[in-house]
Parts: C-alpha cells; structure tokens; sequence
C-alpha cells in the first residue's frame, strides 16, 4: 500500500468536506445533474481519445498509484552479483537452481541459459523495457487526459446553467436549481482534475520510473554476467544506479 497516495486523497477530500460541513449542509453541495455533466461527460470524452482496451486498462493500472510493490534496487544488485559470482563458478546452467522472484529478471538468465549471444539478449530485454514503459504512459495518459477534460466539462455545465438560469429570470423558484447546476460543475471538475486525476497521472508516471530503473539495471546486470565480468566489478558498476547516499551507506556497510 502507497500511503503517500492513500493518506494525500483522503487528506485532501477530508479538508474539502470539513469546510462544507462548516459552511453549512453537505446537501447543498451535492447536484445530480453536475455529477452527470461532470463525472459522465468526462469519462465519455476521454473514451473518445482512446481504444476500449487502453480505456479499460487505464482503470485497471490506476490500482498501481495505490497497490504497488517494486524490488529495491540494492537488492536486485546483491542478487545480480551473487548469479555472477555463481555463473563465474559453475557456469550458466548453475543459474537455472537459483531462486529468481523478478519476471524480467527470470527473463533475462532464461536468455543466458538458452545460449543466446548478446545482441540478442539485449534487443529482447530493451523491447520488453519499452513495451513496458508505453504501457505504463498510456495508462497515466488517460487519467491525464481525464484530469484535462473534467475542468472544461465543468465550465460547459456553468453555461448550461447560466442559460437555464438566463431563460426562465420570470420564475424565481427555477433560479436556484439552475446556479446550482452552474457552480457546482465548476467545483465538480475542478475537484475531479485536481484531487484525483493529475495527481494519479503524476503517480503512475512515477511507477513508470521507478520500474524503467530496475529493468536497466536487470539488464545491465545480465549483459554483465553474460560477459563474465567479475562480481566485485559488477557490484560497482551497478550501484551507480542508486543514488549517493545509498551508495555511500553500502561501502560504508561492506
């Protein structure tokens, strides 16, 4: 669990909520019509910019803003080096008895296994990497595209108003319902960008990073093994990966 994401949405709609409260009845704040303009012509604009399958996955990938666990990339180095340190001993085929958890990591030692040269393997890993990596961009793509459409669909549920409101001016009672509808499609899109989709968007970019880093340094880390350098030298080729305080704590440690 991302309790950054977890405790940021939850913080942020509980400060909005509170100063509803305080301002008078949640009620007032709550229009159907708002919700339809908003959260419905929203989704369906969005739809317009993609297929049905990256749509529907773009709610499926959102679980990872909330849900996501990645290796560290100290411990992927630590299990590069001990594959290399073993390989170095009894060869490639001493790589298939170890224990791998990483898919993309099982990927690349299945390739060094299989006796395939380094080209390769190294074409096979980069276009994993780069399927990878668009299929995380498309999936922060849409709720970029969402987070872009809510606000202009709330300002087109403001005009809806203000005409409903502009054209019956002889009946005060249908003033109200239709100010209503004009403001709180605003606050709807705004919210719905702001509070929600730019900032998953920004997350899922950020998963896209983070997983980007590891399969570089997988791959770096299989070429080397693959190359038969030695383990000591893969070890400090691989920590300049993390950044310097890590790097510094690890020599410090060794």
């Amino acid at each position: 669990m991302d309790l950054a994401t977890l405790l940021g949405m939850l913080g942020a709609f509980g400060f909005i909520i509170m100063a509803m409260l305080l301002g008078g009845s949640l009620s007032m704040f709550i229009d159907i019509p708002s919700v339809l303009i908003v959260f419905g012509g929203s989704l369906f604009v969005a739809l317009m910019k993609y297929n049905l399958g990256q749509f529907l996955g773009g709610f499926k990938i959102m679980g990872k803003a909330f849900m996501f666990k990645t290796d560290k990339p100290e411990d992927l180095i630590a299990k590069i080096v001990e594959m290399a340190d073993a390989a170095r001993k009894g060869g490639f085929l001493a790589l298939e008895e170890m224990e791998i958890t990483n898919s993309f990591m099982q990927k690349g030692i299945d390739l060094l296994v299989d006796g395939h040269d380094a080209d390769v393997v190294r074409n096979a890993l980069s276009k994993d990497i780069t399927m990878t990596t668009e299929r995380h961009e498309t999936g922060a793509g849409i709720w970029s595209a969402l987070g872009d459409v809510a606000p202009a669909m709330g300002m087109i549920g403001t005009l809806i108003g203000l005409v409903a409101m502009l054209s019956n001016m002889d009946d005060p009672k249908s003033i109200g319902p239709a100010m209503a509808v004009a403001l709180l499609t605003t606050l709807y899109g705004s919210m719905f960008a702001n509070m929600v989709c730019l900032p998953i968007a920004d997350k899922l970019m950020l998963r896209k990073e983070e997983e980007k880093l590891n399969r570089r340094l997988i791959m770096d880390g299989v070429l080397a093994i693959q190359d038969g350098q030695n383990p000591r030298v893969i070890d400090s080729f691989l920590k300049n990966y993390l950044n310097e305080k890590k790097r510094t704590v690890d020599a410090d440690a060794g």
